[in-house]
């Protein structure tokens, strides 16, 4: 699971028209062919403070610190969140039930080990749509700003995996958990009350994603986060 980074090379209008988001954050990053965990990218959630909820583009860091933690250190280590256990975990149990995202991205990188070493393949969309991960965001209150410090709040989040499928399976045992369009509307809503329902839609609907996806080998470039360009995504046949 360390080695999983993501690209977002969509613009946030882009993503804005594909999910019906209501508003738009002023702060988005940059599009990035090479995201790491505790880097920065734009997230869709419905906010619970209007009625009905507002559904927003934000950006948010990768690796979800909850609302108790003493620093924002504890989010290195949860980028990603076994769906299979969210229900009953602490650190992401909150957020299931009120606080669901979606992550937007072109495509994801997973690297397969092989008797060579471990080789990185881009998995993607065949088309130009967004891939949808689920994802859980929580907001984090730094104690050492003032209330009136604009950046008090920080904003996370992590990526649901489950077990990984047919030829996804072959590259490695594990794959985001992915949303079709079908269920984003009920993984958004954070008014519902069968969120377990909710959580089992998505582990099950998921392969339909994968099975339509297409991947590729590429360079070993993008193993350093520091690399960051449409040369990541060629083809290294």
């Amino acid at each position: 699971m360390q080695d999983r980074t993501f690209l977002s090379t969509s613009t946030a209008a882009d993503f804005a028209e594909f999910l019906d988001v209501d508003t738009v954050a002023d702060d988005l990053p940059e599009p990035s062919y090479n995201v790491a965990p505790t880097d920065r990218v734009a997230i869709v959630l419905d906010s619970i403070k209007t009625e009905p909820p507002t559904r927003r583009l934000e950006a948010a860091r990768w690796g979800l610190v909850p609302g108790w933690a003493k620093d924002p250190s504890i989010g290195a280590r949860a980028f990603n969140a076994r769906s299979e256990e969210v229900e009953d975990k602490p650190m992401f149990r909150s957020a299931l039930e009120k606080r669901r995202a979606i992550v937007p991205t072109s495509g994801y990188y997973e690297w397969k080990t092989t008797p060579e070493g471990k080789t990185p393949h881009f998995i993607h969309p065949q088309g130009d749509e967004p891939l949808l991960l689920a994802g859980l965001y929580e907001w984090w209150r730094d104690p050492a700003r003032t209330d009136t410090d604009p950046a008090r709040w920080m904003l996370s989040f992590t990526i649901l995996t489950r077990d990984a499928v047919g030829r996804l399976g072959s590259i490695h045992d594990r794959m985001p958990l992915f949303v079709d369009e079908a269920h984003a509307e009920a993984w958004l809503d954070p008014t519902t009350e069968n969120v377990g329902d909710v959580l089992d839609a998505a582990i099950d609907a998921a392969p339909r994603v994968a099975e339509s996806l297409d991947d590729r080998v590429v360079g070993r470039a993008v193993g350093n986060v520091r690399n960051n360009g449409p040369e990541l995504i060629e083809s290294a046949a």
